[in-house]
């Protein structure tokens, strides 16, 4: 982690403009399609939630920009960003797991598993360890939204990208989700966005 110097950031402008704000963040919602990742997930037996999160990891990670944190008034830069994401339980309750990033798949799927096993067989919420080191990921695979907006405490200093994933859906033989990203205006434009659905659509098309 590094502390940017905001002085000489060419972001300057919009991080003084946007932090000013009572709602900094600013969201949209596109489609994905996932109808090769999907048949890959199947193929090898394994957990769609789980392939497409870490796609998603691994786009946000290679975008320095959903890799930027407000800590103490300072924007801050870390080397990787991991995972805080809502666990659905049996009860129809959550809880939130925390598990790190990994380059290897494999392990970053078994460490998943083992934070879903700990969130599903507990109670309560179980706040992420994490700190400002993480995406906030949530999962609504019962609603197929065009829309979507957060819980937010605007007392609680808050910069972490928001990403929420839907329903899958199946049209003509293709599947699509809908994916809801919502990131800190000060910190990240709707360029960065881009990058970031263009990435993440690459990573599911790959078979």
């Amino acid at each position: 982690m590094k502390t940017i110097n905001i002085q000489g950031w060419k972001r300057k402008h919009h991080f003084k403009f946007f932090s000013q704000f009572e709602e900094p963040f600013f969201g949209v919602v596109v489609n994905i399609d996932c109808t090769q990742a999907y048949a890959n997930a199947k193929t090898e037996k394994k957990s769609f939630f789980l392939h497409y999160l870490y796609r998603a990891l691994k786009a946000a990670n290679s975008i320095e920009e959903f890799r930027y944190r407000i800590l103490d008034g300072e924007v801050v830069l870390h080397d990787q960003i991991n995972v805080s994401t809502t666990i659905n339980r049996l009860d129809g309750t959550f809880g939130f797991g925390y598990f790190d990033y990994n380059n290897d798949e494999n392990i970053f799927i078994t460490d998943a598993q083992k934070a879903i096993q700990e969130v599903q067989s507990t109670e309560g919420l179980i706040p992420s360890q994490a700190g400002a080191s993480e995406i906030h990921f949530s999962a609504i695979p019962w609603i197929d939204f065009t829309s979507l907006s957060h819980a937010r405490s605007f007392s609680f200093p808050d910069s972490a990208p928001k990403i929420s994933f839907g329903k899958v859906t199946e049209q003509d033989g293709s599947k699509t989700m809908p994916i809801s990203i919502h990131v800190h205006h000060g910190l990240a434009d709707g360029y960065h966005v881009g990058l970031f659905v263009e990435k993440f659509q690459a990573l599911m098309n790959e078979e």
